[in-house]
């Protein structure tokens, strides 16, 4: 990593914006620009998700036996469920993320009395709802979803009731999908990428993935002459101008930068590179764009066309809008053979993986816990709030519980990327550095400290969540092979 780069980020960040792009420019976001009545009081607990582990833990102790049964796999032992959704140390661990309701709330009684009582019968509806569903008991679940989505609104002013209805929503999906076995939703991909930028505009999430995936790059390209970037799902490539910039005014000279963008649209492709060229011609430096409109995990390792002397970064924002990449273990063979100097990696703290219950009791903690972040920054009607949590949340929430129906087992998704990068012998991770924490610091700056978002560091890795729940963790690995 060059002397001062950290400080060269920061002196830059308002340059770096091509000007259609507000989302870059961290000069014009201060705390006094969010009104003060839109701020929620917060407690140091997630309220919502609180309440969603309080009737969980109602629902599953009040469960017979024959019912821990799920999806079409055998059985569900729901007391040694997958605890990969609690949150390493300085995020307390969630009755939601390891079913083992082992603590009690100070003053419980008191606090549940406070509740919207209508609100906690959405819940337990819902979570009934979920257990019919994984027991095959379809014209119950049917039932019960056509009361939730007349009860539940998107549009309401609680987060609560807003939860239950896209889950509602999508479980009926779900439902559909198993009766008919398919269920394969058309994606208008410039709806959704419009909508993941409106996010980025007001949430810090996709800030924090971007810019501490490009310190770790940039630092793996230290003093390298010619580089090439691999982008697993480059969408519109809002990442790429911020390292283009300290790239291009490294006290060696720039470098020769290719890139291979990754998407399901040809034509937003050969757009996203354009722009990207443009901005690289206005920065003098050389710069060459490769479009693959296919899955990266469903390509020949001869599709990616790297030269020699080229040192090589593969990076990954994951989400849950859709499958990016195809089958996890094609994916992980191709990084393998690729052998790339640096792989980053920012995941969703929220497992693909697993039965439908498993999928439906982690991602109701995770999405009632982005609701809250949403809903603390954003008042109940604003437009822009419906539009993210409509089109991306809801989106990825429908895509973990509906896709695939009866036949999905999840076998082709991995848990944990990191835990499987960890375990081979072809990878080592690479803690983040200093930079990389102090820049995802600057950005938390930019959003009242009151708001919840939180910043760990631990175990070589950032991770970014609101309260106590982990949602976001960004780690950076090398191949024991690379150039």
């Amino acid at each position: 990593m060059m002397k001062g780069g950290f400080e060269v980020v920061h002196a830059t960040l308002d340059m770096i914006q091509p000007r259609r792009e507000p989302i870059w420019d961290f000069t014009t976001t201060t705390v006094s620009s969010i009104p003060r009545q839109q701020q929620c009081i917060n407690s140091d607990r997630n309220e919502l998700s609180e309440w969603v582990e309080h009737v969980t833990k109602q629902l599953i102790d009040d469960l017979p036996a024959e019912n821990t049964e799920t999806d079409h796999r055998g059985s569900l032992q729901l007391q040694e469920a997958d605890t990969s959704m609690a949150c390493e140390e300085n995020f307390a661990p969630s009755v939601l993320g390891d079913f083992r309701p082992s603590k009690t709330v100070t003053g419980e009684e008191v606090q549940w009395n406070r509740l919207n009582e209508q609100g906690l019968s959405l819940i337990t509806l819902l979570l009934e709802c979920a257990v019919a569903i994984s027991i095959d008991n379809l014209g119950e679940a049917h039932r019960m979803l056509l009361e939730l989505t007349q009860m539940a609104s998107p549009y309401a002013v609680s987060c609560a009731e807003r939860v239950v209805a896209y889950f509602a929503k999508a479980m009926s999906s779900r439902v559909i999908n198993s009766w008919l076995g398919i269920c394969s939703p058309l994606i208008n991909f410039k709806t959704v990428h419009s909508a993941f930028q409106g996010f980025n505009n007001v949430s810090p999430f996709i800030k924090f993935a971007h810019f501490t995936s490009n310190q770790a790059i940039l630092e793996a390209f230290h003093r390298r002459d010619r580089v090439h970037i691999i982008d697993l799902d480059i969408m519109q490539g809002l990442q790429w101008p911020a390292l283009f910039h300290i790239l291009a005014t490294r006290i060696e000279g720039p470098p020769h930068v290719t890139m291979t963008g990754f998407g399901n649209s040809m034509e937003l492709l050969v757009e996203t590179g354009k722009q990207l060229s443009n901005f690289a011609k206005r920065l003098g430096m050389s710069f060459e764009f490769h479009p693959v409109g296919t899955k990266f995990g469903e390509i020949d390792v001869r599709t990616v066309q790297l030269r020699r002397g080229e040192t090589l970064a593969v990076h990954w924002l994951q989400h849950s809008l859709y499958d990016a990449t195809g089958p996890d273990w094609k994916t992980m063979r191709l990084i393998e053979q690729l052998a790339p100097r640096v792989v980053t990696l920012v995941e969703q703290d929220l497992s693909h993986g697993g039965s439908f219950l498993d999928r439906f009791v982690g991602s109701l903690h995770y999405y009632s816990t982005m609701f809250d972040s949403l809903g603390a920054y954003l008042p109940a009607d604003d437009p822009n709030r419906h539009r993210i949590e409509h089109c991306l949340l809801y989106r990825e929430i429908n895509n973990i519980l509906a896709i695939g129906g009866p036949a999905r087992s999840g076998e082709e998704k991995f848990k944990q990327w990191r835990s499987e990068l960890a375990a081979r012998n072809c990878f080592l991770q690479v803690p983040m550095s200093s930079n990389s924490m102090a820049q995802a610091q600057l950005i938390l700056n930019m959003f009242p400290p009151a708001h919840g978002y939180r910043l760990v560091q631990g175990d070589g890795t950032l991770r970014l969540g609101w309260k106590d729940t982990s949602l976001f963790t960004a780690s950076a690995w090398t191949s024991h092979s690379s150039r």
